[in-house]
């Protein structure tokens, strides 16, 4: 695979490695943004090579016993003993963001990206 390359990963998506970096991006979630997410398992698993490894994690998750949906960013660099959670949406935004792309003016869409990227952080767990 291309390094840069989006693309399924294989194989890895029960795995208790993907399992493991979709605990780290809830509790990290959590800790800065004062929630009670609590991870419940993972749904799809996407990955990028970059200097190391970009996980895209699609994660199950209960908020106040309601089932949500998220895309969580993992950075690993396994030689480094490293890896970061990175900025996340959740996937109904993500969804939104498709549907304007699709039927609205660029202006409207230049409008809700600018949006996104200013809430970002305080938008779930995913992208």
């Amino acid at each position: 695979m291309a390094t840069g390359a989006i693309h399924q990963s294989t194989g890895s998506q029960n795995s208790l490695e993907i399992d493991d970096l979709a605990r780290f991006a809830v509790d990290d979630h959590n800790k800065k943004q004062n929630a009670l997410l609590e991870f419940k398992k993972v749904t799809n698993v996407k990955e990028q090579v970059v200097a190391g490894t970009m996980y895209y994690i699609t994660i199950e998750v209960a908020d106040g016993g309601k089932k949500k949906v998220y895309e969580a960013k993992v950075w690993v660099k396994p030689w480094m003993n490293f890896k970061k959670f990175r900025n996340s949406s959740s996937l109904a935004t993500l969804d939104l963001l498709r549907r304007f792309n699709n039927s609205s003016s660029s202006a409207t869409l230049d409008l809700l990206r600018i949006l996104l990227l200013l809430h970002r952080d305080i938008v779930y767990v995913a992208y």
